[in-house]
C-alpha cells in the first residue's frame, strides 16, 4: 500500500490562507469558516462582514488548467443567463478565477436546499425538464479544453493504474484483472450496440448530492466534473431500484426532458456500461488521491480484502447486466 504524503499541497491550505485569499479578492470575512463536504477540492463557507456568507472553492492543484476551469465557468454562466437554476462563480475584479499563494480559487453565492425526493413522479418530471433545458444549452457549443467521457479515460486507464500500484491485495490482483477486463469488453459491446451517439456539455456528476431542492424547484451545484459525453450520463444516476422501478423513473424523467430536448433511445444501451465505468473510475480516483491526507482518513477500508472482493462482485454483476436488453423507451 503506498504511503500517505504529508506534504500534499492542501496540507498548507490553512484557515489563515483561506481568509487571506478572500481578502486578496476584496472580500472581508468575519473570520467564521465552515469546511463543507468535498474531497476533490477544498470548499468553505465563509461568513462575511455586513453581508451574506459566501462559498469559496479551492481547486485541487494540477487537476484542471486555468482554461478548463474558465470554460466550465462560462458554461454555467450561460445556463444562469437563461434562468436555468445553477450556481455560477461570482465575477470579482473582472474574473471568476483567482490565485493566492499557489492556490486557485473561486467564490460562489451560498445556496441551501435538501435532497430531491426521487420517489415522487412529479419531482422526477421536474428534474427531467431541468436537465432538458441544461442539455439544450449544452448542445449549443462544445468544450475545447475539457475531456470527453470515454472508455479509455474512465475504464482502461483506471484499470491500468490500479494494477500498476499496490492498492489491490496480492491474492486478489489476478482476479480483479480478469473481471475488470471482461467488464471492459462488456462496456465496448454496449457502445457498439448504441452506435454513434451525440455528445454534449454535461453536468457530469449528476447524483442527488449535487442537486439541492427548494420549494421553487431544483438547482445544480458543483460542475467540477463537467465534460463532453452522451446525455444519458446525466440521467442514469437518478435511477435506482429494480428494473421495473427504473423503467418507471426513466419514463417520468423523459416525460419532462423531452419538453426541451430530444432524446436518442439508442443511448439506453449505455446505462449499465456507464455505471460500470463509474465503478472502475471511482476506485482509481481514490487511489490517485491517496497522497492527500483526507483520503486515507475518509476511506480507511480502501486496501482491505473486503473492499476489493465487493468491487469484484459488483463488476461481475455488471457484466451480466450489460448483456440484458436496455430499459424500454
Amino acid at each position: 500500500m503506498p504511503t500517505m504524503n504529508t506534504q500534499h499541497p492542501f496540507s498548507s491550505l490553512t484557515p489563515d490562507i483561506v481568509l487571506d485569499a478572500l481578502d486578496s479578492a476584496g472580500l472581508r470575512s468575519d473570520g467564521r469558516l465552515l469546511a463543507l463536504n468535498s474531497y476533490e477540492n477544498r470548499v468553505y463557507q465563509a461568513g462575511m462582514e455586513d453581508n451574506l456568507p459566501l462559498v469559496a472553492k479551492f481547486y485541487r492543484p494540477l487537476r484542471w488548467t486555468d482554461t478548463a476551469i474558465l470554460e466550465e465557468h462560462g458554461f454555467v454562466a450561460s445556463l444562469a443567463e437563461r434562468e436555468i437554476p445553477v450556481v455560477p462563480a461570482l465575477r470579482i475584479n473582472g474574473s471568476t478565477l483567482h490565485e493566492y499563494k499557489g492556490f486557485r480559487f473561486s467564490v460562489f453565492s451560498k445556496h441551501g436546499g435538501r435532497a430531491p425526493d426521487l420517489d415522487n413522479p412529479d419531482i422526477l418530471q421536474w428534474m427531467g425538464r431541468f436537465l432538458g433545458r441544461l442539455h439544450a444549452v449544452g448542445a449549443l457549443e462544445t468544450y475545447q479544453h475539457r475531456p470527453v467521457l470515454d472508455i479509455q479515460s474512465f475504464g482502461v486507464e483506471p484499470v491500468d493504474y490500479l494494477l500498476a500500484h499496490d492498492f489491490i491485495p496480492a491474492e486478489l490482483i489476478e482476479v480483479y484483472r480478469g473481471v475488470a477486463l471482461l467488464a471492459l469488453e462488456g462496456v465496448r459491446r454496449c457502445f457498439e450496440r448504441a452506435g454513434v451517439v451525440k455528445t454534449l456539455r454535461l453536468h457530469g456528476d449528476c447524483h442527488v448530492g449535487n442537486v439541492l431542492w427548494t420549494d421553487s424547484g431544483p438547482h445544480f451545484v458543483d460542475f467540477d466534473d463537467s465534460r463532453m459525453g452522451p446525455a444519458i450520463q446525466d440521467l442514469w444516476m437518478l435511477l435506482s431500484g429494480e428494473r421495473a422501478e427504473q423503467t418507471r423513473q426513466l419514463g417520468d424523467l423523459l416525460s419532462g426532458y423531452e419538453d426541451f430536448c430530444d432524446f436518442d433511445p439508442r443511448e439506453l444501451h449505455l446505462i449499465e456500461a456507464l455505471r460500470t465505468l463509474r465503478l472502475i473510475h471511482y476506485s482509481a480516483w481514490i487511489a490517485r488521491r491517496w497522497d492527500d491526507a483526507a483520503f486515507p482518513a475518509a476511506f480507511p477500508w480502501f486496501s482491505s480484502p473486503r473492499y476489493w472482493q465487493d468491487k469484484i462482485l459488483e463488476l461481475r454483476e455488471q457484466i451480466a447486466l450489460m448483456d440484458e436488453p436496455p430499459l424500454p423507451y
